[in-house]
């Protein structure tokens, strides 16, 4: 979306309480890059909220980010472990296949992430993930769990059945005009559908 409106609707999120933000690796073919991550780094830190980057790592040490988000097991990791200068927050997009799961514990990632969880027009590149594989890969790593693809406040209570951190949600919030009133819907769901 315009950068502008992007900055806006991120402004209204921010208002709400966040677990952290995360930049999606498809910018415009002109855009000025570290200047966006500035931005959205100067807003989201304001409001102690850490700023991800997707798969770019390289990224971590050029700009104020605290981590990255990998959807694939990243080649040679411990490469990138020694070319980034600070500590980061990382984490790992996990599918059916648990062996990633068992990658992200044996590499100390701090969170995996399954997706996709329903169909998702934006999480179009996952498979759909089975809730067992997500029940096995909570009893088989201590590390925090999360969800994205297709998570709805109408759906959410299906994710009862499944042991999980928190949701990561795009379309849901960022498409709506009053992002900062999604993120409200969603939260009142998922208080009243985790007790």
């Amino acid at each position: 979306m315009e950068e502008s409106v992007l900055l806006k609707k991120l402004e209204l999120c921010l208002s709400e309480e966040l677990a952290a933000v995360q930049i999606w690796d498809n910018f415009q073919p002109d855009q000025n890059i570290p200047d966006l991550i500035q931005k959205i780094g100067d807003r989201c830190h304001q409001k102690s909220v850490p700023v991800l980057i997707n798969n770019r790592w390289e990224l971590l040490n050029e700009s104020m980010l605290d981590g990255v988000h990998f959807d694939q097991i990243p080649e040679n990791y411990p490469h990138i472990i020694e070319k980034v200068k600070k500590p980061f927050i990382n984490g790992l997009t996990c599918n059916n296949d648990l062996s990633y799961v068992h990658w992200a514990t044996a590499n100390r990632m701090d969170y995996i992430s399954f997706c996709s969880i329903f169909p998702s027009t934006t999480s179009n590149s996952c498979e759909l993930v089975d809730f067992s594989t997500v029940q096995a890969a909570a009893k088989i790593s201590n590390l925090p769990i999360f969800l994205a693809g297709g998570i709805h406040p109408e759906n959410v209570e299906k994710l009862n059945e499944l042991d999980y951190s928190g949701i990561a949600v795009i379309s849901g919030i960022m498409s709506s005009d009053q992002p900062n009133e999604a993120i409200k819907n969603y939260t009142k769901k998922l208080k009243i559908n985790r007790k």
